[in-house]
């Protein structure tokens, strides 16, 4: 699949580091090294802007090593961009760690994932089938 980008950063485009990978990673595109304390979150823009196909959409989605080693994560995981969005692809950092996190330009802060999807059609009933599972969630499986 193509997709139309527009690169303002100074950063390469996003890429697929291995032949499997689902996410390509975001780089921070800053001015300047932006330190994000503990519990604080914010926008930190990437320099790039996309055209999606409908009924394609991009998921911002935390990288891992950042959030098992620093407490850095993606605030609304996965942040979804719509085919119709044409501003800069921004991505909510949050640190959940104890200690301040300098975000420096060039950082990959982040991975898209890019993914087709559906649209619903709501059909208005009376109830719903029956299942074995029922109204059973929130843990009701259990944990082992």
């Amino acid at each position: 699949m193509q997709i139309k980008i527009i690169n303002k950063s100074n950063h390469d485009l996003p890429h697929y580091e291995t032949i499997a990978s689902a996410g390509m990673d975001l780089r921070a595109n800053l001015s300047e090294p932006r330190t994000l304390k503990p519990l604080e979150r914010s926008i930190v823009g990437t320099g790039l802007f996309i055209e999606l196909p409908v009924g394609i959409e991009a998921q911002v989605r935390p990288r891992s090593g950042l959030a098992a080693k620093k407490g850095i994560t993606v605030l609304n995981a996965p942040g979804t961009i719509d085919a119709d969005y044409r501003g800069e692809i921004g991505v909510i950092l949050v640190n959940l760690s104890g200690d301040d996190f300098i975000i420096n330009n060039g950082e990959r802060i982040a991975q898209l994932v890019i993914a087709k999807h559906e649209r619903a059609e709501w059909v208005d009933v009376d109830e719903l089938s029956e299942t074995a599972r029922g109204e059973g969630g929130f843990g009701s499986t259990g944990t082992k």
